[in-house]
């Protein structure tokens, strides 16, 4: 996938041949899929100079490149590369014969390319098949990111905040179409302005808290820290921390830590949610969860600057710890696995604690546990918790998901009674088993692969959880599960509800668009790595991809705005494209396991790279030997690679390129006696990057590194290049092995793991190449996913194919060498042949060959007169090559943004003095022509498009509109215990409305005087511990009521903690109380919200009718869609259907 993740898949037009003629006249003929179209055809006689026809390619092709690749318009010119007679020639034969642009080599194409996996990718300045998207953070190079990649998201109506591992970082969608107005560092420089935190401990998780208008995180160090979203607060309370730093925009306002703890010993915080109490809850290694209390949070937010240290002691003391609050007897319920999310259930006050394997649900009121289940949604049997005395140490030797469950404690004799006995042997036995089948079952697609992967908890109240194997689960709020689908074979990284719609993010980098049924609406490929995180903002879906890209999808996606933006931002393509040039120069060489001279090196690499700015060369038979191919095979197989040799070779190659002044080394590869590696020159070394290698053994077995292939993977100007060193069967007749080994690399190399450049011990060794169908969990799927050779927008194939000459003995190879006649010698090249016929490197192109055989020679033995005279008298032949692949499908095609990387070689030469070796080093140079997105004139683009067009002005109006509803009372008096029932209607009649009611906050009456304390809002306007609504949450269809229950519930008791255990009690506070609901009604289309405000009073049973103040009643404002509170028992769902109907 390229840089800009402009590839999509699909097949290749069909090619249209055209045999032509000197003598020929223009013939029409009809393209593929449209008959107004006329077909091209040329009559010009084809000469040696450059074809006529080349110099009405350009305007011919300008106006087509104003249709996206979905319009067949597109597909401008298909030509044949086959010659009809003596005296009749394609273009594309010509091209291939004579050369193209001048200085430029002609090249031969071998067949079979435009099919299957050997087909040119498609590109396309507008992907057709996805919506457009807001790049508010294109992806950035890996390099770049050392130290601050992103790990989650998270979003507030105006702000998007990102996880990263060196702090916190916020856009503001008021900022989105913007540029920054200071330099950024690097990999950010087309990102939208954003803000920074002060560098922190990496951030595992994030809850945004709209009410006390903080961002909670939590940290690897185990602490939890609190950042003000409101970036010009005055400096009162604990907000603010001296020493912060704005690193995205260094104008106006600063992100700093406010209140802070550490929330676990030794163990990183991994989960963090809000509860609908306002409660904070984290989750840790080895099933560690704790709650701390809001009434604490909040006395420690409102004290002073000067006493941040009491505010964070008094937090860091007051936690619950859940976990060791249901273990009774040593017997814990939990598994004693990470706690990886918290999910709130805020539409029934429940909350969710989950594993990789296991659910644990809790009310969220009282912090009881209700139910502990496994994925397949049956309880799970009691296991053993870890000793007491270890509970201290156990955060920092946490257990893991594979390790077993069941652990064996030493209690007292005295605390041990028979029964406990019995059951506590029964526990262990059931986990023993367990843990047998699934040693048993281990590598299975049923057991290893169906792990959680993401959950969230859509409006109506279902829990959506997603599995490594691609499936999708809902659950009730008690637990239950109530169906499966299956839309994607894929790992579920993220789930992002809204309304009535989900959005899934896979592994893939699919989003897929379903509704609650389950079913599939939509999906597309959103980014080029892992969908890791979304969230909503504004009218925008945020999703954040595993290589640090984060990219906005319109809420109304895909729909007929996206159509007025696509074809809008196909009209300004020039305005946003870049062409880049470079010359890239790749060399091979069989060393046959010696260590070349320095004159060597000077004469194949030194004087040829004067003018080059990307270096790559690929070794063969750098060592060889069983001994040499064992010990290979035994560190693959631990994730090492290397020798003294190989780092021989990187070292003298860099010294003869100057390693360090001129170039730099950016990776290299080594499997047994196969090495790669790639050098830049340092003015274009920032512009490459995500540099990946891959290694695949093809010899015995397919299992020795003897043979096969060794390959580096990189962006180029956000272009992906492909270079692979290869090693095929040897002899004469191994033709056939010679393809299979090209077809198993071309299939199977996957970059599956950084390179090791120069500093590879920060990079991390390569490792062993696994399959292309095992997925993150090791499950082998068969997805029918392409190569990832054939997504790459250029392929370098070089290396000792040992294709030979046939059907020609020595004496006469020899006699044609000495007469320099090799086009004759061409002619009985294997690998000439099978290309013709498209048996191997199909698609692929090669310069002619106007060089010597390079094999066999003599070492030391100089000139035409070193080939191998021996007994066994080899037959030279051209076993190096070096051969490749862009984006092309015809000769003819100019680079642009639908051809975005166009090559030509301006030299193809092997080095004849050189001696060391029993082959010759061969050298190929490339221009290399890139076009490109400017991804930050792009944006602006779009923003211009976004706020400009009429069209898109009214499609988003009309989507801002919300369901008329309407509320049966705007004041609501409870008595102890009592349930009011409050209804909500909604009057239209085709859209569905969504609702969520949170407590806008709370305040105490004063004495028999009646006067309001305060209003004070719990955290995430969370409800108080004494009332209970439900549904909290829900959807309504078209003319439908939904009841809610508002009730009062006994809560005399409050406890305090201190280190987890409680410590006292007292009695609830016996004052009135009067809180505010708001309900917040939205539409399908966007986040545009209508509220209804209903006054909740509470009356201490010992007052005696107590009442609202009538002056503060009167001066509050009721919603014009007010119903008397008398009304409610007179309607029924009948009759509040035809008030839906009525007309205001």
């Amino acid at each position: 996938m390229s840089g800009d993740d402009s590839a999509f898949s699909g097949g290749s037009a069909a090619q249209t041949h055209h045999i032509i003629s000197p003598l020929q006249s223009p013939v029409s003929s009809p393209s593929p899929g449209n008959n107004n179209r006329k077909g091209i055809s040329y009559s010009q006689p084809l000469f040696t100079h450059t074809p006529p026809a080349l110099n009405s390619i350009s305007a011919r092709r300008s106006s087509h490149r104003k249709h996206s690749l979905d319009d067949n318009r597109a597909n401008f010119l298909h030509l044949s590369s086959s010659a009809g007679s003596d005296n009749s020639l394609t273009l594309e034969m010509a091209m291939s014969e004579y050369g193209g642009a001048p200085g430029t080599l002609p090249e031969f194409m071998g067949a079979g390319g435009g099919k299957g996996i050997f087909r040119v990718p498609l590109r396309a300045p507008m992907h057709p098949s996805r919506p457009p998207c807001v790049e508010l953070r294109p992806h950035p190079l890996r390099e770049t990111q050392a130290g601050s990649f992103l790990r989650g998201l998270a979003a507030n109506d105006d702000q998007i905040w990102a996880a990263s591992e060196s702090g916190l970082r916020m856009w503001s969608l008021s900022d989105m179409w913007g540029t920054h107005e200071n330099g950024v560092r690097r990999g950010d420089e087309s990102s939208a302005p954003f803000h920074e935190t002060g560098r922190t401990s990496p951030v595992m998780c994030l809850a945004v808290d709209k009410a006390s208008g903080v961002v909670w995180t939590g940290h690897k160090d185990g602490k939890i820290r609190s950042w003000k979203m409101d970036r010009n607060s005055d400096n009162n309370g604990v907000d603010f921390e001296d020493g912060a730093f704005n690193g995205g925009n260094n104008g106006g306002g600063y992100f700093r830590e406010g209140l802070s703890w550490q929330a676990h010993t030794k163990t990183p915080v991994l989960s963090l949610a809000i509860s609908s109490c306002g409660d904070l809850w984290s989750g840790s290694e080895g099933g560690a969860i704790r709650a701390w209390p809001w009434d604490t949070i909040e006395k420690s937010l409102s004290l002073k600057k000067e006493e941040r240290h009491m505010a964070s002691l008094l937090v860091e003391r007051s936690y619950v710890d859940l976990k060791n609050q249901v273990t009774v007897n040593g017997i814990c319920p939990l598994p004693a696995s990470d706690v990886k999310y918290i999910v709130p259930d805020k539409c029934r006050s429940k909350v969710w604690t989950i594993t990789s394997t296991t659910f644990a649900l809790w009310d969220a009121r009282t912090r009881e546990l209700l139910k502990v289940f496994g994925i397949d949604g049956q309880e799970v049997t009691r296991v053993e918790a870890p000793p007491a005395q270890l509970t201290a140490v156990h955060e920092s030797q946490p257990y893991s998901d594979d390790d077993i469950k069941v652990k064996f404690v030493s209690t007292s004799k005295k605390e041990r009674s028979k029964e406990n006995f019995f059951q506590r042997s029964r526990n262990a036995l059931m986990g023993a088993a367990d843990v047998v089948r699934r040693v048993a079952t281990k590598g299975s697609f049923q057991e290893d692969n169906r792990r959680v992967g993401a959950i969230s908890v859509s409006l109506d109240g279902t829990i959506w959880t997603g599995f490594t194997n691609g499936s999708l689960a809902q659950w009730d709020g008690s637990g239950t599960r109530l169906q499966e689908f299956q839309h994607h074979l894929s790992s579920v990284q993220s789930i992002c509800p809204f309304t009535d719609r989900l959005w899934i993010g896979y592994a893939s980098g699919i989003i897929q668009l379903t509704d609650l049924d389950g079913n599939l609406l939509s999906e597309w490929v959103a980014h080029s790595s892992p969908v890791i995180d979304m969230a909503i903002s504004g009218d925008y879906l945020f999703s954040l991809g595993h290589h640090g890209g984060v990219r906005g999808w319109h809420l109304m996606s895909p729909g007929p705005v996206d159509d007025v933006i696509r074809d809008e931002l196909s009209k300004r393509e020039l305005v946003y494209t870049k062409m880049e040039r470079i010359k890239i120069m790749a060399g091979t060489w069989n060393v046959g396991q010696e260590k070349a001279g320095h004159d060597s090196l000077i004469s194949w690499l030194g004087g040829a790279v004067s003018d080059v700015g990307l270096v790559v060369v690929g070794l063969q038979e750098v060592e060889m030997g069983a001994g040499v191919l064992a010990m290979s095979a035994a560190k693959e197989s631990v994730g090492l690679e290397g020798s003294n040799n190989g780092q021989w070779w990187l070292e003298a190659i860099g010294k003869t390129l100057d390693e360090g002044s001129s170039f730099q080394r950016v990776g290299s590869r080594q499997l047994a006696g196969l090495l790669i590696g790639a050098w830049a020159r340092k003015n274009l070394r920032p512009h490459i990057g995500d540099v990946d290698a891959a290694a695949i053994p093809t010899g015995i077995g397919r299992a020795l590194g003897n043979k096969g292939a060794v390959g580096l993977r990189m962006r180029v100007y956000d272009r992906t290049i492909c270079f692979v060193n290869n090693h095929f069967a040897a002899h004469l007749d191994a033709i056939n092995k010679r393809n299979a080994d090209f077809d198993h690399i071309f299939r199977n190399l996957s970059f599956s793991r950084p390179s090791a450049g120069v500093q590879g011990a920060q990079a991390g060794a390569t490792s062993v190449q696994l399959h292309r169908a095992v997925n993150t969990t090791g499950a082998q799927t068969d997805n029918g996913a392409m190569p990832e050779l054939s997504e790459a927008d250029m392929v370098v194939f070089m290396g000792d194919f040992n294709y030979r000459l046939h059907s020609i003995t020595y004496d006469e190879a020899r006699d044609m060498v000495s007469q320099r006649c090799f086009d004759w010698l061409r002619e009985k090249d294997q690998l000439r042949v099978e290309m013709k016929t498209g048996r191997v490197f199909q698609g692929m192109r090669e310069a002619h060959i106007k060089f010597p055989p390079t094999y066999k020679f003599q070492r030391n033995h100089p000139g035409l007169g070193g080939y191998d005279s021996g007994e066994k008298k080899r037959i030279p032949a051209w076993c190096d090559r070096i051969l490749y692949r862009d984006t092309r499908s015809i000769s003819l095609a100019e680079c642009s943004l639908e051809c975005p990387v166009v090559a030509s070689i301006t030299q193809y030469d092997a080095c004849m003095d050189v001696i060391d070796s029993d082959h010759k080093p061969v050298r190929c140079k490339f221009n290399v022509e890139i076009a490109r997105v400017d991804k930050l004139i792009k944006r602006q683009e779009h923003g211009q498009i976004i706020q400009s067009d009429e069209r898109i002005k009214d499609l988003l109006n009309d989507s801002q509109n919300v369901p008329e509803t309407v509320i049966s009372t705007n004041n609501i008096i409870l008595q102890h215990q009592e349930t009011t029932l409050l209804r909500l209607s909604n009057k239209c009649e085709e859209e569905i409305a969504a609702y969520r009611i949170v407590c806008e906050g709370q305040k105490s009456i004063q004495g028999d005087s009646g006067d309001l304390s305060k209003l004070s809002a719990r955290g995430s306007f969370g409800f108080p511990v004494w009332l209970e609504v439900s549904p909290a949450t829900g959807i309504i269809k078209p003319c439908q009521t939904v009841e809610i229950t508002i009730r009062h519930e006994e809560y005399q008791k409050h406890q305090e903690y201190e280190d987890g255990i409680p410590q006292n009690w007292w009695s609830e506070d016996t004052r009135d109380r009067e809180l505010v609901l708001l309900i917040n009604v939205t539409g399908t289309k966007s986040t545009n919200t209508i509220t209804h405000k209903i006054h909740v009073r509470y009356c201490y049973p010992s007052k005696e009718n107590s009442t609202f103040d009538k002056r503060q009643v009167s001066s509050r404002r009721v919603s014009k869609n007010h119903l008397q509170r008398s009304n409610v028992n007179q309607l029924d769902g009948s009759d509040m259907a035809e008030f839906c109907q009525m007309k205001n």
